[in-house]
């Protein structure tokens, strides 16, 4: 255990930090000016990997439907796009400007998506996807993987082949990665 002395004075501060780096739940300040208390808790050391609060920099947070609308905008154009340019990339009826710069706010939160300022233009920005449509699904799939189907890849390929409508051209497809990834051509 690892016990802290907090002067109130830096307590508002230091409540934030101890709220993300030692999982501590929300606390009261109500303490009386320049009060030192103590507070027991668990040192870094001993607060685990499985904490729901401990994430690794690499996990994402999945996406909504629409979150996956809008990164499938941003996806699909080789540049960067405001947020008019992605309203206008949808069909009729075309959601509202506020609608999409929301999502837009909480993928960036979620470490989806980053904004630059359009240049000669004072608030303008320029969206841009900070992962590829590829290392996204590639999580999700490994995530599915992992806590669904095992932690086991041929549990993962025999779900889709067994449960997918394949036709007989995408199954010889199939077939013929399979046979690169054993014999890669010299």
């Amino acid at each position: 255990m690892l016990k802290l002395n907090i002067n109130v004075k830096k307590w508002g501060h230091l409540r934030i930090l101890l709220r993300k780096k030692f999982c501590f739940p929300a606390f009261s300040s109500n303490f009386a000016k320049n009060e030192t208390r103590s507070i027991m808790t668990k040192s870094p050391n001993e607060i685990s990997d499985t904490s729901p609060r401990a994430k690794t920099s690499k996990e994402l947070k999945p996406l909504t439907k629409a979150e996956a609308e809008v990164m499938n905008v941003l996806w699909n154009h080789a540049q960067g796009m405001t947020t008019n340019d992605i309203v206008e990339s949808y069909d009729t009826p075309k959601p509202a400007y506020s609608t999409i710069a929301t999502f837009l706010r909480i993928l960036e939160a979620k470490g989806f998506v980053e904004h630059k300022r359009e240049n000669g233009s004072g608030r303008t920005f320029i969206f841009s996807p900070m992962l590829t449509r590829e290392k996204y699904v590639t999580q999700v799939l490994n995530n599915v993987k992992d806590t669904v189907l095992g932690k086991s890849n041929k549990n993962l390929f025999s779900f889709f082949v067994q449960n997918e409508e394949l036709s007989d051209e995408e199954l010889q497809e199939i077939l013929e990665i399979i046979q690169n990834k054993i014999h890669p051509a010299l």
